[in-house]
């Protein structure tokens, strides 16, 4: 980590001057597994509290951590809606647990595919998008060089960071992020944390 951090500091002024008003880099990790990715489909699109409630009441509905796909094709409709679960994503989780459990989703094979692979093999379980590939792969994978050229968080930090006018196109986040490599993953956690309140992540 302190690596990237030097390299960040020594690339760019301004993520320099990000990291030394944000302090160590803290990033936490999870584990690779069908559980956090669960947790990641409960967590799009809210923030962080809220989140952490509705997947503690999930987890338990379904008889604890962790959670397998046997437990979530157990629970009806109405028990997933009961804890807080949208009905749309009621049924991401219940695509999820399906995949799994026919094989066409391998948890142990992500580790050792490149980043573009995991996206792809993600992406096939509905309601996972690129957003939330980004995020497996930089909290439960640790890869180093995820840059989510998508997320709002992101894009907003950037925008006050570089006093830009608007938010930026992916293409205008690329271009910003090319002296980033190879630790954009450090690089967007420090702009998550530049923004007030800190990430919701």
């Amino acid at each position: 980590m302190r690596k990237a951090v030097l390299h960040l500091k020594k690339s760019d002024p301004v993520m320099r001057a990000i990291i030394e008003r944000v302090g160590p880099c803290r990033m936490e990790f999870g584990e690779p597994t069908f559980h956090s990715l669960a947790e990641a489909i409960v967590y799009q699109q809210l923030n962080g509290k809220a989140a952490v409630t509705i997947f503690k009441r999930f987890a338990d509905a379904a008889g604890g951590d962790p959670v397998t796909p046997e437990a979530i094709l157990r629970l009806t409709e109405q028990q997933m809606r009961a804890v807080g679960l949208s009905k749309q994503k009621s049924s991401y989780m219940r695509d999820l647990a399906e995949k799994t459990k026919a094989g066409l989703l391998e948890f142990e094979r992500l580790p050792d595919l490149p980043d573009d692979e995991v996206i792809g093999h993600l992406t096939q379980v509905k309601g996972i998008g690129v957003w939330t590939a980004h995020m497996f792969l930089m909290f439960a994978l640790q890869r180093p060089n995820v840059l989510p050229v998508g997320d709002l968080g992101v894009r907003s930090a950037i925008r006050k960071a570089y006093g830009l006018e608007a938010l930026p196109t992916v293409k205008e986040i690329e271009e910003l992020a090319a002296p980033w490599h190879p630790y954009c993953s450090v690089a967007a956690w420090y702009l998550w944390r530049s923004l007030d309140g800190g990430a919701q992540i």
